[in-house]
């Protein structure tokens, strides 16, 4: 399982979302590719995928933008990857009509793997990276002069 740049800017956009969940102020697009160097058009197609999914709502009009549709605790990084990515990522593959005992190993090794990822990506949510963030960031400061 690798992890995509539809993913990737995905979950960077959400946690620019998260950042500001609490106000309820939406933030538009410009804004998100701004502090996450996202290209515009990409993201906009991302957040439709995502609005669709659930996962965040646009407000129309002048004050408008995205916000979260739920809490970040309640967004789970598997919601995100299956929202993107679509709900085949969760099938088995296709077995061969030719099928040997070393194919069979490796499919079943492979849906192990499959199986153990998505387990990982279903435990986290979007309020856990957050959490990793911030406790980055006061790790490490940064001192301006």
């Amino acid at each position: 399982m690798e992890l995509s740049s539809r993913v990737e800017y995905a979950l960077l956009a959400l946690l620019e979302l998260a950042s500001c969940h609490p106000q309820d102020s939406p933030l538009t697009l410009n804004e998100i590719t701004a502090s996450q160097q996202i290209p515009e058009r990409y993201l906009d197609q991302i957040l439709a995928v995502l609005r669709r999914a659930g996962i965040v709502q646009t407000l129309r009009g002048a004050k408008g933008g995205y916000l979260l549709a739920k809490e970040p605790w309640q967004i789970t990084l598997l919601e995100v990857f299956c929202a993107l990515e679509g709900s085949g990522s969760r099938q088995t593959p296709k077995v061969a009509e030719s099928v040997t005992i070393e194919k069979t190993a490796v499919l079943e090794t492979w849906q192990e793997v499959r199986q153990a990822s998505l387990a990982v990506l279903d435990k986290y949510t979007l309020q856990d990276l957050c959490q990793q963030r911030d406790a980055r960031q006061q790790a490490n400061p940064m001192y301006y002069i």
